[in-house]
């Protein structure tokens, strides 16, 4: 079974130009963001699926000179980005992990490939997600490729070819769909936020490398991330206002297995203007 774990990432975000390649600790956090990701123990490749744009030029050198795989594809069909990467590497199977997650638990990782594997041939999706019990910013989806080719062969609406599985996990009576929860029995989903749209985001995850990043064991756990909150309440603060904030605030209407409790309306700014 050949899994390959695509990391889509490009410098132009709407609300956060330039948000993967800031600094956590002397290093991009996209390279951070990797660091975490390789630390699973499962095996697997991993490709950095960037845009065909001039201005990703730096992302993919970034992401290559650290020795990573790189693949240039459409800037706004993550969909065929995720298909075409994981046709030209033969994979069998296709992990989902967004650049902006820069606090993923590595052992979350292999949690949701081990449902994955667990249910082989019995499942066409499993993700942490739907519904979601982890911090916002732990986003791991892991399909068949078979389930990924059909939703680039019949996926028409634009929010499907940007946001690339909904076409699958909002279809649960025709796709096979695995949810993996917290195994703590908590929900922190909508309260803590650990992902990056947003200055306050890029501020929170800053502080929380700062103080709990070490050179000689680089990938500190969710366990850490959550014993320094709670020593120091105030850290969250910094992006609370943005806590539960996700992309379904826009297509409530059309998507048919998320509710308006699993998400909520960011506070308006001038820099983002769909709120």
């Amino acid at each position: 079974m050949r899994i390959l774990v695509v990391v889509q990432a490009r410098v132009g975000s709407s609300r956060f130009p330039g948000k993967v390649l800031l600094p956590l600790e002397d290093r991009p956090l996209l390279l951070r963001l990797l660091e975490r990701v390789s630390a699973a123990t499962t095996r697997f490749e991993i490709v950095v699926a960037t845009t065909t744009q001039s201005e990703d030029d730096d992302l993919a050198a970034v992401a290559t000179s650290a020795g990573y795989d790189v693949y240039r594809g459409h800037r706004d069909d993550l969909l065929d980005r995720h298909f075409q990467a994981a046709r030209a590497r033969q994979a069998d199977v296709v992990v989902k992990i967004p650049s902006d997650c820069p606090l993923i638990d590595p052992d979350i990782i292999d949690l949701v490939l081990d449902a994955f594997s667990a249910h082989r041939g019995e499942v066409d999706f499993v993700s942490n997600l739907h519904p979601a019990t982890y911090p916002d910013g732990n986003d791991v989806e892991v399909m068949s490729f078979a389930a990924l080719e059909c939703a680039w062969r019949e996926a028409q609406e634009p929010f499907q070819r940007e946001h690339t599985t909904p076409f699958i996990w909002d279809q649960p009576n025709r796709f096979r769909v695995l949810n993996v929860a917290w195994p703590s029995g908590r929900d922190l989903s909508m309260s803590h936020r650990f992902t990056i749209d947003y200055p306050e985001d890029y501020a929170f995850i800053a502080a929380i490398y700062q103080r709990l990043y070490r050179p000689e064991d680089a990938v500190f756990r969710l366990d850490e991330i959550l014993d320094l909150l709670e020593a120091e309440p105030n850290l969250r603060a910094i992006n609370a206002d943005y806590a539960g904030v996700n992309w379904y605030r826009h297509h409530l209407d059309a998507l048919t297995t998320v509710s308006a409790a699993e998400t909520r309306t960011a506070p308006p700014r001038i820099s983002d203007p769909r709120n």
